[in-house]
Formats: C-alpha cells, structure tokens, sequence
C-alpha cells in the first residue's frame, strides 16, 4: 500500500486577472499558506506555464519547477481539460466550444482540431520534462448528443463514433508513451467517455492502450447515480490522477439526472465545496489506498452555494484528514515470527 499525496489543489477555478491569483508566483504562495502541498496547472492559464517553451526548454521546465518548489509545493499534473475538449467537438457544439481555441483557428473545425491535438502532444512533452508520470484531460465527444436518443441512433453510428474518437487519440497516446506520461481521462458528462462502459468502448477501440488510463472524480458519478465505489474496484488498475471534488443529488417529484435547465443552485444534482455533499470520502480513501495507488488528492472546488475562498480554506485540511497514513506492518505481526514446522503440527495435530 502506499500513502496518498496531498492536499493539491487545481488551479483553474482561482485563476483570474486579479492578483495573487493571476501569476504562479502569487497563486503558488496563496496555495501554500492555505496548507496545500501540489498544484495542477491549468495549461490554458498562459500566466501559470508556457506550453510552447516548456516543450522544448528543459531550462525553462527546471525553473519553472524550482519556483513552485520554492514554496513548500509540488506540480502534481498539468491539465488540457480544454484542449482535450477540443479534439473531438460534434459540429452542434462548434459554436460554444469555439472561445476555448484561439482566434486563428477559430470557425474552422479541422484546424482546430489539429491545434488541439499537437497542444497536448506539447503537454505531453511539458509533463515529461517536469517529471511528470500523468497527465489530466477531457477526450472530447462526437456522440454526446445521441446520449439519450431521440430518435433512436442509426445502427453502427457508436463504433464509428468511437473509432474515429481512437483515430483522433492515437497518435496522442503514442507521444505521451514515448514520453512514459499516462493520458488520464476525466469521466465527465458531456464527454464520450462518460461511464465504464464508454470508457471500456475506447479502450477497445485504441487496443487497450497502455497510456489511455483515468482521473477518477466521484462528483460526476454522484450526478449520474453510478456507484463511484465499485467503480474503484473495477478500474483501480488504470486510476492515474483523482479530483477530489463533493456533490450531491436530490431527486424531486419535478426533476431527475437532468435538471430541468435548472440553474445550478436548483438542480436535484449540484457540486458542492467538500464536506457538503453527499460523497463518502472515507470509503473512497480507504479502497484507493488498499489498492496501493500511487496518487495527489487534488481539489477541484465547484460549488454554487459556498464562496471560493471558503471552499479552498476548507478544501487542505478536509483532504488532509482523509489521507490514511499506511501502516508499516500489521496489527497482528505479534502472533507472527519464524516458522516452526513442528509447532505447526502441533497445532494442526498431526
């Protein structure tokens, strides 16, 4: 067993044009007084890293680790939700997915797809030169309109969907392999990869990848009602990164899983800041740390109700009661000791 990493935090709800939040530098020191010992860098936050430097300056890499080192932290992965979004985007989402590209390859799918593809390729090449074993992403969705069909999908429409979605991720997970940086998938609604079976459909479809594991976010199973618990026993072995991040859900007579178009605040499920929600957190510490993985706990704060502040004020002490300290030998080792054959005979009486 090992010990879980931690408390980090995940930067991207804190980053702003205000300061401390708008330099690493400032957001760096701001995380460490709050108690938090890693950060996951958003890669779309030019003001935290250069993606394009740090793929080819193992200088800049080092001094841009020295300085988060500097307060008491460490980087624990970077992110390309965004990027990663933007591999794969059915033409209904063009228009809204469009403000995360930039402007150059903007009302042009294919260019953008292209750009998002070689950006987390770059991160993947940033990650190794940090020394990073995992990488935090989206995979996009080509299918997520049909989720709940009407009318019904065409037969073949998700083997193609899924195909041409490895199509897309293969020649990503192959750099990252070449980098030794596993691709961590947030199973999110609104992605293709949004339960096990999803997950498992892509997975066939890169032929069983190696580097195509998962960042593992109980929040998100809340809101579809899967049991985030057996999840772990399931897909233990390709858990690589994890938000720990709360939710709940309260079903109505009026409302469900979907929401009603309900804002937020309203929706029978929200996220809520940790300690809120309805995720037992004790159980999901417990079976990642039998399980022996090798992982930050990182706070991905999300709440309609609690302000930021508060949220990451709570967040390191929450996380840091949770993480078990693993024993380094058992509670029974007194009844232990060498064997003895002919005491075991004894005992056995034969």
């Amino acid at each position: 067993m090992k010990t879980i990493k931690g408390p980090a935090v995940f930067l991207a709800q804190f980053a702003s044009d205000e300061a401390p939040f708008n330099s690493l530098d400032g957001m760096c020191k701001w995380a460490a007084n709050l108690g938090y010992k890693g950060i996951q860098i958003p890669t779309w936050e030019s003001s935290l890293i250069d993606i394009e430097k740090a793929a080819k300056s193992q200088t800049y890499c080092d001094e841009l680790k020295g300085k988060v080192n500097s307060y008491g932290l460490e980087i624990t992965e970077l992110s390309t939700h965004l990027q990663g979004q933007l591999v794969a985007v059915n033409p209904a989402y063009d228009t809204m997915f469009d403000g995360f590209a930039p402007e150059q390859v903007r009302n042009n799918p294919k260019a953008r797809t292209e750009w998002a593809i070689d950006f987390v390729k770059k991160s993947g090449t940033a990650s190794s030169r940090l020394g990073l074993k995992s990488h935090a992403t989206f995979s996009g969705a080509l299918m997520w309109h049909t989720v709940y069909p009407w009318p019904q999908r065409p037969n073949g429409l998700v083997d193609m969907g899924f195909k041409e979605l490895a199509n897309r991720w293969l020649p990503i997970l192959n750099h990252f392999d070449q980098q030794g940086v596993d691709v961590c998938y947030e199973i999110h609604p609104g992605e293709d990869l949004h339960d096990g079976i999803s997950y498992e459909r892509f997975l066939e479809a890169t032929g069983n990848h190696s580097r195509a594991n998962l960042l593992y976010d109980p929040s998100h199973f809340v809101l579809q009602q899967l049991d985030y618990l057996t999840f772990i026993d399931i897909y233990h072995e390709r858990i690589r990164a994890f938000h720990v991040k709360d939710a709940e859900f309260n079903a109505t007579g009026k409302q469900g899983v979907y929401g009603g178009y309900a804002d937020w605040k309203d929706r029978a499920g929200r996220f809520r800041s940790l300690g809120d929600g309805q995720v037992d957190f004790s159980s999901i510490f417990s079976k990642l740390t039998k399980y022996g993985l090798d992982l930050w706990a990182v706070m991905e704060w999300e709440c309609c109700i609690k302000s930021s502040e508060q949220g990451a004020r709570e967040g390191a002490p929450f996380i840091q009661k949770h993480i078990i300290e693993t024993a380094e030998r058992s509670f029974d080792d007194f009844a232990g000791g060498d064997i003895d054959e002919d005491n075991l005979k004894s005992i056995l009486g034969i």
